[in-house]
């Protein structure tokens, strides 16, 4: 598949992706591409993101592919049992916050993750349904890499070790992510049309 056959989903995760988030240049650069919006993005309820998501899916007119990021990607593992049939053709996943775990995660732009974690967790174990590649660093303070090769394991999904990258996002050097374009490429070129 291309990017030109398929409506790609941005679903940032918790406080949204910034203007120089790797997210952002994508939703910018790739024309069928659109962000998620959610309707509260700083106390996000789990039903109300799913909901979103589920939405979101059901309006697309060609295949849609999932880009999700942080506690995006325990969003789309939530929202995947609701999804209409056959709509997704697969999931690009980016460090996923391990929400089961989250009482040492850092605080993020003056934000401290709460312990009640707005309904997410624990993470889903069941298979997604659709193909999906799960990417996660060696060194990220959301979630060990054992336990995002355990959540991919469980989704049926492909991991792929990105190394020493932190969270994958603006903070730690991931604004552009030129290798992560061609990944994705790569992961949409491997998919069936």
């Amino acid at each position: 598949m291309k990017s030109s056959e398929v409506d790609i989903l941005i679903v940032p995760g918790w406080l949204d992706s910034g203007p120089g988030h790797w997210q952002t240049r994508w939703e910018k650069n790739l024309k069928t591409a659109q962000r998620i919006q959610q309707p509260d993005w700083k106390t996000p309820d789990r039903d109300a993101w799913v909901k979103s998501i589920v939405a979101a899916v059901e309006q697309t007119e060609r295949p849609a592919i999932l880009v999700a990021h942080s506690l995006g990607v325990i969003a789309v593992a939530y929202a995947a049992a609701q999804l209409p049939a056959g709509r997704v053709a697969g999931a690009f996943l980016v460090a996923p916050a391990d929400v089961d775990n989250s009482t040492d995660w850092p605080e993020n732009d003056g934000h401290k993750w709460p312990a009640e974690n707005f309904g997410f967790a624990p993470v889903p174990t069941e298979p997604l349904g659709f193909p999906a590649l799960v990417l996660a660093a060696n060194d990220a303070p959301y979630c060990t890499q054992a336990r995002a090769e355990a959540m991919a394991a469980a989704w049926g999904a492909k991991f792929v070790d990105v190394g020493q990258a932190g969270h994958i996002a603006e903070e730690h050097g991931f604004g552009p992510w030129p290798d992560g374009l061609l990944k994705f490429g790569k992961f949409l070129a491997d998919l069936k049309s």
